[in-house]
């Protein structure tokens, strides 16, 4: 019997909403699809909840219309300058040894690991196993049923700001749409483009959006470290508008067709745009558009290596970055990329999907299908009959607490 799943990535730039049907054997279809233009938001944060309400019902609407179904519940993205992580870790007796490591000693050493002090406006969105320790013995993903004394659990806690989650809830909400889960964008879109290779060998996902990029490091299978930036590519189109005094659309028009992320690549040759004041149109040199992205796109991988190296993981990434959102398709991006960085870098696009994947087959919406994924896996981890491991059984107990009933 087939069942749905509804993701809604909520950007800066856009809304998009995705109705999937799963089978039994847990592959999706893509029934609906409803994009509509972000209004209320500012670098992935809610600054006005009726604007961003209205936009998110505007999605949802198209989506219900293109399925055929009442969208009811969603698993929704989040992001914004105001997410942190930290690595914590939490140490156990196991209650009866002789019989081994049950889901309980597992709860309480994932508890012991969130008994960390958090600031009173923050609320913890993730509490991720990294890995287990049983009797000292490490590298072990799943200690459910081993024998042993003392557990030890390594965790990565990611924490948001209170106010700023309770907003995009109450967007969500007020679009008529329930909450079935909160994920935290850049593991969402991970869940789309990356390979288990890559996550064991040890990536970084870069997922460039409109108001911000999304990092998330992988090693040995699991997340290690999460970040949102403030920058991505509306920046880039803000600077193409100053420098070629035309309007933020025209730019944004002019940056897909024309733009190039490496000048000395690009012949000056003239183009024509749109300009203000009494003349309509302007010609301007593709190069210097060119150096004009080459420089904003200089700083986001100078931002995103600088991260690499705070988190003290730099030696540790032989699978390089991944990069994905809108921006990840801008031209010559890779190039500079791996000239920046010094490490491989490929761009990330949505995958073994069926139905109406067309739309939706593009790096930009790496999230929204990664959140269908997300709620695939914790769907299926759900069901009667499978015992509730790790992740999948402590996922959404802060949602639960934090959502109104």
């Amino acid at each position: 019997m087939e069942r749905s799943i509804v993701s809604i990535d909520v950007g800066t730039t856009k809304i998009c909403t995705l109705v999937a049907e799963a089978d039994e054997y847990d592959s999706l279809r893509i029934v609906g699809v409803g994009i509509a233009p972000s209004r209320g938001l500012r670098k992935g944060v809610v600054v006005n909840v009726d604007e961003a309400t209205s936009a998110i019902s505007a999605s949802v609407e198209k989506a219900e219309r293109m399925s055929g179904c009442k969208i009811e519940g969603a698993y929704v993205g989040v992001a914004g300058g105001h997410i942190a992580s930290v690595n914590s870790r939490g140490v156990v007796a196991v209650s009866r040894p002789e019989r081994g490591i049950t889901q309980d000693d597992i709860d309480r050493a994932l508890d012991a690991a969130q008994a960390i002090a958090i600031p009173y406006n923050r609320e913890i969105i993730h509490l991720i196993p990294r890995g287990f320790i049983v009797d000292g013995q490490d590298g072990i993903r799943d200690p459910l049923g081993m024998v042993g004394y003392r557990l030890e659990v390594e965790a990565h806690i990611v924490t948001g700001a209170s106010a700023s989650v309770h907003n995009l809830v109450k967007c969500i909400q007020g679009a008529g749409v329930g909450v079935d889960g909160l994920i935290l964008e850049p593991l969402a879109s991970g869940e789309a483009v990356l390979t288990s290779t890559e996550q064991e060998m040890g990536v970084i996902l870069a997922d460039v959006g409109g108001g911000t990029t999304d990092i998330a490091i992988f090693i040995e299978g699991s997340i290690w470290h999460t970040v949102v930036l403030g920058t991505g590519g509306n920046h880039l189109t803000n600077d193409i508008a100053v420098g070629l005094r035309t309007p933020f659309t025209a730019a944004e028009e002019i940056k897909k067709i024309y733009g190039y992320a490496l000048a000395e690549h690009i012949e000056d040759e003239p183009i024509d745009v749109f300009a203000f004041g009494d003349n309509a149109r302007q010609a301007v040199s593709r190069r210097f558009l060119a150096e004009i992205i080459e420089a904003r796109t200089e700083e986001v991988f100078s931002l995103i290596l600088r991260e690499i190296k705070r988190s003290g993981y730099d030696g540790l990434l032989p699978a390089g970055v991944v990069l994905c959102g809108g921006t990840s398709e801008l031209a010559g991006i890779k190039e500079l990329g791996r000239n920046i960085l010094q490490l491989p870098v490929r761009v990330g696009s949505p995958n073994h999907l069926e139905g109406l994947v067309d739309v939706i087959s593009s790096p930009a919406y790496a999230t929204t299908v990664g959140l269908l994924l997300w709620g695939l896996r914790e769907e299926a981890a759900s069901r009667p009959g499978k015992e509730k491991k790790g992740l999948h059984h402590r996922i959404g107990r802060w949602l639960r607490a934090f959502l109104p009933g």
